[in-house]
């Protein structure tokens, strides 16, 4: 594996490609960049939006109610402990590569330009299928008010949503916090509810059984829960866009790390609580099933209070929408700045607006295919999401492992505890979760993934000294530690 260096090389003379966006921002040295605004509060506000707890435990949580049945709460309490590691490995090349990049910049940088160009696929899978597929809930939660098309409605958060994304982020990150207040009040509510009119021990949780029909019920084995993890990571995913944020975070070397762990930390309890009460409240498996939590809330209460409660939702579900598409077009805008695409397009996507210092551009690319997306059938697609988002951890975990050799050995950065025991048992156990999922999800991700290679083989390799090199603005400010500040950096603070 190759150190993948942070400078453009230069072309040679009259090479038509060579007159690249870093070169000419280069020049000009007056070209508009990302404003650092926001500290750990603000990150970690808009990094929980991302994670959405709410959307999660109501748009995503109640499939798996109905494959899991009582399984639910201890197959994401297993992926959140897979996440503890998955965060200690984002909050070390988080803060070791600080770049709007996230997952690709760090792999990158760390493994060379074809594995980050792989893992950047991996997340632009999610970036453009995620925010929809949370979207198209919106309809379901506003029918206690208004009866509205459910594509039509999506499409619509779609385009709010990326009108939102063009303004300033610090705006953003204070708007999206008044919308997770209300989605946090849901939660809890959801979680009151359901604690005080259970129906079934607490056992169920440790020994999960599912509905068989007629009555009867069924046990949950290993296996249902072990292809359960795959949605279950996805469930809690989001914590790990905070290293998007880290060239508008102030002092990402420390404040990366934080708003990482800090929201898996909040995001996990947020979700996993109110599934425990679901799970223990449901009046029968049948209807826990169904994963009717709506309807549940009104069983359990008034018809005022599911209002209440599905109209936070549907705000938590618009937030989340505003959020991921600001974090995602982060990304193809650091792609457009490191050169993936042919000229042209890069330097329509890495342009920044001089009054909101957003990546308007990059933005659009993002929310506007999104809207589109809200009239196709998503169902497979969001598994491929959830074998991508492990795939991309497999990465991940793999650049923690080679992250402290040669130079990146005494860069000032959160240091892990327990490496290399951490990331080299997350391969591992993340290589046996996508073995269990299924033929087809892999052959769609294997095919992008493929055809990805394709391109990097016959456009970017051959352009290598101009495209797709990748560039870690902090790195030109960031002193590298001592061997004794190295040492002293290595445990959590």
């Amino acid at each position: 594996m190759t150190h993948t260096p942070d400078t453009t090389v230069a072309a040679p003379p009259g090479d038509p490609e060579a007159d690249t966006l870093a070169e000419k921002a280069a020049k000009a040295g007056e070209a508009p960049t990302l404003t650092r605004s926001i500290g750990v509060v603000g990150g970690t506000l808009l990094t929980l939006s991302c994670l959405t707890p709410a959307s999660s435990l109501f748009v995503i949580v109640p499939d798996s109610f109905a494959t899991l049945g009582t399984g639910t709460a201890l197959t994401i309490a297993i992926a959140g402990l897979l996440c503890i590691g998955v965060a200690f490995t984002y909050s070390e090349l988080g803060t070791l590569i600080p770049s709007s990049g996230g997952e690709y910049a760090m792999v990158g940088t760390l493994m060379g330009r074809l594995a980050g160009w792989l893992v950047f696929v991996l997340s632009l899978i999610v970036v453009m299928i995620v925010p929809p597929i949370i979207a198209l809930g919106t309809a379901d939660y506003l029918a206690p008010i208004v009866h509205l098309n459910p594509q039509y409605t999506a499409a619509g958060v779609m385009l709010l949503a990326t009108a939102m994304g063009l303004l300033d982020l610090r705006a953003n990150a204070w708007i999206t916090g008044v919308f997770l207040v209300l989605e946090v009040v849901a939660c809890a509510v959801v979680a009151f509810l359901g604690f005080t009119h259970t129906s079934r021990s607490a056992s169920v949780l440790v020994h999960p059984v599912m509905d068989a029909g007629h009555g009867h019920s069924s046990a949950v084995t290993a296996g249902l829960i072990v292809t359960g993890l795959a949605t279950a990571l996805f469930i809690l995913q989001g914590f790990s866009t905070a290293v998007y944020l880290a060239e508008e975070m102030d002092n990402p070397r420390r404040n990366v790390s934080r708003t990482v762990l800090w929201t898996l930390a909040i995001g996990a309890a947020v979700v996993l609580i109110p599934v425990v009460a679901i799970t223990l409240g449901a009046p029968d498996l049948k209807t826990l099933a169904t994963g009717d939590v709506a309807g549940m809330v009104q069983s359990w209460s008034n018809s005022g209070v599911g209002t209440f409660v599905s109209l936070c939702i549907a705000l938590a579900i618009i937030n989340a929408a505003i959020v991921m598409v600001i974090q995602n077009s982060r990304v193809v805008y650091s792609s457009a700045r490191d050169a993936a695409w042919p000229n042209p397009v890069n330097r329509v996507l890495s342009h920044i607006g001089r009054r909101y210092a957003s990546p308007w551009a990059a933005t659009l690319a993002v929310g506007v295919p999104g809207a589109v997306l809200c009239f196709v059938n998503l169902d497979t697609l969001s598994d491929v999401t959830g074998v991508a988002v492990a795939a991309m951890y497999v990465f991940v975990a793999l650049g923690a492992l080679v992250s402290r050799r040669g130079e990146h050995k005494h860069r000032l950065a959160w240091r892990m505890p327990l490496w290399p025991a951490v990331p080299g048992l997350l391969v591992v156990v993340l290589a046996w979760v996508l073995f269990q999922q299924s033929a087809k999800s892999l052959i769609i991700t294997g095919v992008i993934v493929a055809a990805a290679a394709a391109y990097w083989a016959l456009y970017l390799r051959p352009r290598q000294a101009t495209h797709w090199v990748i560039s870690v603005p902090e790195d030109e400010r960031a002193p590298a530690a001592d061997t004794t500040a190295a040492d002293t950096a290595s445990a959590p603070h």
